[in-house]
């Protein structure tokens, strides 16, 4: 049988990577493979570090959705793939890769999931996590600098420059496209738990 692809959307610091370790937890018992679309982002290698610190990392074009797809295609056909690995410090992938296998759930995750056409039509559950502006700004303001090594005015400069507008251009408009939504992010643990007994009736 195909796997199911459950596709998890929403805004930057969302909570989206929470719901789906969440829904990973619930579905003990089935494998699943995961496939961030952080880890998409297209190889920016020739630019210089200054170059690819003012790219727009919020825009479609910023992923390379092709090979997102091909990847996911090629999980549902039973066969594993190599990720890549993005550095967020360096602002590029990296040569390493990581494996992942197949399984009887796919989980795709990221800001943009729902919003690219050819990705969106390989879901079979779409879900979108909604949280306050201003909850995320503050988790993704404490998460690039704990995490990324990023400066607070450089934090606060990336995102009135591309994350805001970006969000109100793509990421919220795809909220129509959601079988789900999930509101107060990855906190909500009765809406994480009735998506994970609708997956778990699916794949009965």
């Amino acid at each position: 049988m195909r796997p199911l692809t459950i596709g998890i959307a929403g805004g930057t610091a969302s909570g989206k990577t929470t719901v789906a370790r969440r829904l990973v937890e619930r579905l003990a018992g089935h494998a699943v493979a995961f496939l961030d679309q952080d880890a998409y982002y297209r190889d920016l290698g020739d630019m210089t570090l200054e170059e690819r610190r003012s790219f727009n990392f919020d825009h479609p074009d910023a992923f390379d959705t092709e090979l997102l797809v091909s990847h996911l295609r090629d999980l549902q056909a039973g066969r594993a793939v190599e990720k890549p690995v993005y550095s967020f410090a360096e602002y590029t992938r990296t040569r390493e890769t990581v494996h992942v296998n197949p399984g009887d759930v796919i989980i795709v995750e990221g800001i943009l999931v729902l919003a690219l056409p050819p990705l969106r039509h390989e879901l079979d559950v779409k879900v979108f996590v909604d949280s306050d502006s201003d909850v995320r700004v503050i988790r993704r303001l404490s998460r690039d600098i704990k995490e990324r090594g990023r400066d607070f005015d450089g934090v606060i400069e990336q995102y009135f420059r591309s994350v805001r507008p970006m969000h109100h251009g793509f990421v919220e408009p795809s909220k129509r496209y959601a079988d789900i939504i999930i509101p107060h992010g990855g906190n909500n643990e009765i809406a994480i738990e009735m998506v994970a007994g609708a997956v778990r009736q699916k794949l009965r």
